[in-house]
């Protein structure tokens, strides 16, 4: 089963124990995982998936549980079941049901806080690792002032019980807003199905809601422990995103998490995989290696250690 954004891929559903996941896969090279973010599915990679295919690599593009077509865990009084842990242990069962022990993990606004937690709770799993568009909560929260209260008042408004459920659902189209010739029609139509679901929008809730508690909780103990990323890491922010104003060098943020870290910057707003995808793809295939295809690819200027 294939549809025509993902064309050649094959899409399923696959059972990863606790919940089912979404998924759609291509290809025969070194395995890379995109993991998207609120309130995306992985149909926001559309346009970065068949160029990674078509330089050599294996692309894997789940909806993470809760979101999109995957399934939703019952809530758990802390939230844990949203958790970047479950997600994380989520995503390396998947990958190893297709195959992959070892992968790339490449992750997106929420979707980067997930693999973060992949390469510190999964390190021989993740072999590379590239975050878009984020810091680590804990860094996000260390830093909060009345600017981040203000930008990001959803932080803390989607952490509340029902208000926020209530609020989205009396009108959806109006909450979150999207644009069908920016996206594409069809991830447009699948974003908008996943943001009319109330069991859907109640598990990206939750994703908040453990963003503050035992997301946060999990970080500040790696950060006692001294546990920090041990592959090759990747952080590429949006020109037109916020990254730099709310933190002045974000990757100065992210080598105290990554030894091995290097950044570039991608013009763009903060949907890259939507609004500038060759560019991204660029990054990403310098990054994680020459084409195993043998094909030439071009180094995106910027790149700094």
């Amino acid at each position: 089963m294939c549809d025509a954004m993902f064309d050649g891929f094959d899409d399923e559903f696959l059972d990863v124990g606790e919940v089912g996941l979404r998924v759609r896969y291509a290809g025969d090279g070194p395995p890379v995982l995109l993991i998207h973010g609120h309130p995306r599915t992985g149909a926001t990679w559309h346009r970065v998936a068949p160029l990674m295919l078509r330089a050599g690599f294996t692309v894997v593009c789940p909806d993470m549980r809760g979101y999109g077509r995957s399934s939703k865990a019952p809530i758990e009084t802390d939230h844990s079941q949203q958790s970047k842990r479950a997600v994380a242990a989520d995503l390396v069962t998947l990958m190893r049901k297709l195959g992959h022990e070892s992968f790339a993990a490449v992750g997106h606004d929420r979707g980067c806080y997930v693999a973060l937690r992949l390469a510190l709770d999964h390190p021989a799993a993740v072999s590379r690792l590239v975050v878009l568009d984020g810091v680590p909560i804990s860094e996000a929260l260390a830093r909060c002032d009345a600017r981040f209260a203000h930008d990001w008042y959803h932080w803390f408004f989607f952490a509340q019980p029902d208000k926020p459920e209530r609020a989205i659902l009396a009108d959806p189209t109006l909450w979150y807003k999207g644009d069908p010739g920016r996206m594409g029609a069809e991830n447009y139509a699948e974003f908008r199905e996943a943001t009319s679901d109330p069991d859907t929008v109640r598990a990206m809730l939750e994703d908040y809601r453990a963003g503050l508690g035992v997301d946060h909780e999990h970080e500040l103990t790696d950060r006692a422990r001294g546990t920090t990323i041990a592959c090759p890491t990747l952080f590429a922010w949006s020109t037109h995103d916020d990254m730099e104003q709310l933190y002045g060098d974000p990757l100065a943020i992210w080598r105290r998490w990554a030894p091995d870290v290097r950044g570039v910057p991608i013009e763009s707003g903060h949907h890259v995989a939507e609004e500038n995808p060759e560019a991204l793809a660029a990054a990403l295939i310098s990054f994680l290696g020459p084409s195993p295809s043998g094909r030439a690819t071009t180094r995106p200027p910027g790149i700094a250690r």
